[in-house]
């Protein structure tokens, strides 16, 4: 068995950070090539949901879904990249028995990552931590495609129950900054904003600057 680890809503300043960890015997990861399976990112909304249910056919599948009030809370004492390694050790532990992890790396030294993950699992399979590992290795592509739909039927989730289109939630996004803008304060909105980020202290100080 090989394992594929990648996580989507990482830089997002709304909403859930999940963390995907797709399994497969190696000699069936072509299978997942024939499928289509490519880095969430180079597919359109609609091919990730499509390929959503074969992939999760073809793998064995373990996601963890780290809100944004457990984000803020985490952040309290670790930051960010520790959050994940710990949260990838975790998915470790509980999957099936393999001689490889591939995971896409937060870190720009990859091997620094390989070293958080130990700190908090000693015991683990050989890992290759890479950037980008999710555009090299089709498991590791499977796992982004399974994070990616899952995340984003969360923000659709959250849309709903707000009644407010922010779109994607990400820091960079226009309409979601606007949203921030006007209800970041909002009673409601609290839950799943993750309130650690510097986005958001900006922009109570812009706020206050307006006094």
């Amino acid at each position: 068995m090989i394992l594929g680890i990648d996580e989507a809503g990482r830089g997002c300043v709304i909403g859930p950070m999940v963390i995907a960890c797709a399994a497969i015997d190696s000699m069936e990861e072509n299978s997942l090539l024939e499928l289509g399976v490519k880095d969430s990112k180079k597919l359109s909304p609609k091919q990730r949901e499509e390929l959503f249910e074969p992939v999760k056919k073809l793998c064995q599948m373990k996601t963890i879904h780290l809100s944004a009030v457990q984000l803020t809370k985490m952040m309290d004492t670790k930051n960010l990249n520790d959050i994940e390694a710990m949260t990838i050790a975790e998915l470790l532990q509980d999957t099936p028995t393999s001689d490889c992890a591939y995971i896409d790396a937060p870190d720009n030294i990859p091997s620094h990552f390989a070293k958080r993950i130990r700190r908090f699992l000693p015991e683990t399979p050989k890992l290759v931590c890479e950037n980008k590992a999710d555009d090299k290795y089709p498991i590791v592509a499977a796992a982004s495609i399974v994070a990616k739909v899952e995340r984003d039927r969360e923000i659709e989730k959250i849309k709903e129950l707000l009644g407010i289109d922010f779109n994607s939630g990400y820091t960079s996004d226009a309409i979601t900054i606007d949203f921030l803008e006007k209800h970041a304060q909002d009673e409601n909105v609290q839950p799943y904003l993750r309130h650690k980020w510097k986005t958001l202290e900006r922009l109570k100080q812009r706020k206050m600057s307006d006094y």
